[in-house]
């Protein structure tokens, strides 16, 4: 590989190695040593192809869960199965992984701008900015972004464009699904709003059982479903339809709700 051979985005190749090489090696122990993470589904990850995949998941912090898709995704492609066991996956990694974040988050300081050089594609959010709901049209180059990310290789994003949980399905996920037609991957991540902090980087507890499992791809008829058919799949693909709270009590949640809450105030983000 040149040293200077660039991405789509511009972005130089042997840069982006390095830094998710550091990343992954600081990150590594918060999945290993200090929690545990269980996998599930790493043989899916060995079949998919190179490009035109599409992840869907559940959010539960801003950067853990990424940085924990990413461990996996490597680590399964380097042979691993169901385990992020020897770090030494991470000196190769692939390249092409991208995840979808909101611009202002992005780029919000300067290690979420080194972080975001690891892959993001970084969207201005049409529902809420600085901490405040808005109502604004989807940028196109938005959509163009991700797209040109769809067809380069294997793109992440979180159709809730929340951690809170069982929130609704934005619309928009779908509309990009029937339009690049992407193979949809739908994880489901749990442990992870336990063990870490809401912004995914301190620590917040200590031996908690943190999983991550793989499904296989969702069956998706392009050209005749609905926006809101693929929404309900979505929705019931990454365990977040409104059904699935029976497996929590009214307590629980709210005491979920108030955690969230208590951490936007209580933490500040990386200041510039």
């Amino acid at each position: 590989m040149p040293l200077f051979k660039r991405n789509i985005f511009g972005q130089i190749l042997f840069l982006k190695k390095i830094i998710i090489r550091i990343f992954g090696l600081v990150s590594h122990g918060r999945y290993r040593k200090f929690n545990n993470l269980q996998i599930e589904g790493s043989e899916i990850l060995r079949n998919l192809p190179d490009r035109n995949v599409l992840f869907i998941s559940n959010h539960q912090t801003y950067f853990a869960d990424v940085a924990a898709m990413f461990h996996v995704f490597n680590a399964s492609l380097k042979g691993r199965d169901d385990t992020i066991k020897n770090v030494g996956y991470i000196w190769n990694p692939k390249l092409n992984i991208y995840f979808v974040a909101a611009g202002e988050t992005m780029s919000a300081g300067f290690l979420p701008k080194l972080f975001a050089y690891a892959g993001s594609v970084s969207i201005d959010r049409t529902w809420r900015s600085a901490g405040k709901n808005v109502n604004r049209q989807v940028k196109n180059s938005d959509i163009s972004n991700i797209g040109k990310a769809i067809k380069d290789g294997w793109v992440i994003t979180f159709p809730q464009g929340t951690t809170t949980p069982f929130r609704p399905i934005r619309r928009g996920t779908a509309h990009i699904i029937k339009t690049y037609k992407p193979l949809v991957v739908p994880i489901v991540i749990d442990g992870f709003r336990r063990s870490f902090d809401k912004k995914g980087l301190q620590i917040k507890k200590r031996n908690v059982l943190q999983s991550m499992v793989i499904k296989e791809p969702l069956e998706i008829d392009y050209e005749n479903e609905e926006i809101a058919d693929i929404v309900t799949k979505i929705e019931y693909a990454i365990e977040q339809h409104p059904s699935f709270l029976k497996v929590l009590s009214v307590k629980e949640l709210e005491e979920l709700t108030k955690e969230e809450a208590a951490l936007n105030k209580k933490r500040e983000f990386w200041s510039s």
